[in-house]
């Protein structure tokens, strides 16, 4: 009999997963930015992909929740900025309980104009939030990576599909980082 781990068995709070934007991607910087988030965790996978629109609109479900307060056609936004266009999805893993939390550190604020000096957002970052509301449209920052724990596990499923899960328990205490 094989029995298959349960992505319950994973400890959700040593990883996160990084969104690599089609704005990060058009403008080159994939491999900066990653560069930069391996000085907090192992890069553990790293895939380019096309986003499908369940996946942007899975993924950003809380947009769709505060639509009203947004003044913006949430499902327009992200058809137009995502569907159809290749990010990398990369997974990021540390022995450590907070790693979500010292990557969102280091991405900075989700306004790069606000960001705090030295973080992803602040050095590369060139759209603003008060731009982006002038456009009637979503702010591009080039990155995101889960929340916490719960994220993890969620944007795990929806960018890798949850029926990789038991790859995770296969990485080792110091993980081999893919080139990219």
């Amino acid at each position: 009999m094989n029995i298959r781990p349960l992505a319950s068995d994973i400890e959700w709070s040593q990883w996160t997963v990084v969104l690599v934007k089609p704005d990060c991607v058009e403008r080159g910087l994939t491999g900066a930015v990653l560069e930069r988030i391996r000085t907090e965790v192992a890069i553990v996978a790293a895939e380019m992909m096309t986003v499908a629109d369940w996946q942007i609109f899975t993924h950003y479900w809380d947009l769709f929740v505060f639509r009203h307060r947004l003044g913006v056609d949430v499902a327009e936004c992200l058809r137009r900025r995502y569907v159809g266009r290749p990010v990398v999805i990369a997974l990021g893993h540390s022995n450590a309980n907070d790693t979500a939390a010292r990557v969102r550190a280091l991405l900075g604020d989700f306004d790069p104009t606000e960001a705090r000096p030295g973080t992803i957002r602040a050095d590369f970052g060139t759209d603003s939030l008060a731009a982006a509301r002038r456009e009637n449209r979503l702010v591009d920052n080039l990155v995101h990576s889960s929340d916490d724990a719960t994220a993890a596990w969620r944007d795990f499923h929806i960018w890798f599909g949850g029926h990789r899960a038991d790859e995770l328990l296969v990485v080792s205490r110091t993980p081999e980082e893919p080139d990219l």
